[in-house]
């Protein structure tokens, strides 16, 4: 099943310059939408976050049916998380974000959803990292400004 990342999760990745993880935890079914990734590079441009190569990230554009649900859920939603959850609906993907309004949305509409955490979880339970790196990651993604319901993965595997 695709992975949709909406802004939120690419910026913790960013922000602590591990975008291979993403790619490591979700391999060829990891992909964003053109607006969560038009977020992130204003982000990079207002120098709010390094740059990163998410050159292997395939970025996907909505059709004219998620443009629709698309326009319903911007008066929620910030873009990025908009467009990530029409497309996910509408192509039964799965969506990654850490945005809460959003995932009360992906839940109303039976979207499987995850986060920054799930994908650190993963990476743990795929032996990529030790929990120990993965807190690491962590406690350096919330020092870059992510609000994490944990303090350590541990209270969540």
């Amino acid at each position: 099943m695709i992975a949709l990342l909406d802004n939120t999760v690419l910026s913790n990745f960013s922000a602590v310059e591990r975008p291979d993880l993403v790619q490591t935890a979700l391999g060829e079914t990891a992909a964003t939408v053109e607006e969560a990734y038009a977020e992130l590079q204003a982000g990079i441009q207002l120098g709010k976050l390094p740059p990163c190569d998410w050159s292997w990230l395939p970025v996907l554009r909505l059709n004219e049916s998620e443009q629709a649900v698309y326009e319903r859920l911007r008066e929620r939603l910030n873009a990025g998380e908009a467009a990530c959850l029409a497309v996910a609906a509408a192509r039964k993907y799965r969506a990654f974000t850490d945005d809460r309004d959003a995932r009360a949305i992906a839940a109303q509409m039976q979207i499987p959803v995850s986060g920054t955490l799930g994908l650190l979880v993963r990476l743990v339970d795929q032996e990529h990292l030790t929990l120990h790196e993965a807190d690491k990651l962590l406690n350096r993604m919330i020092a870059a400004g992510y609000w994490s319901p944990v303090a350590s993965l541990s209270e969540v595997r």
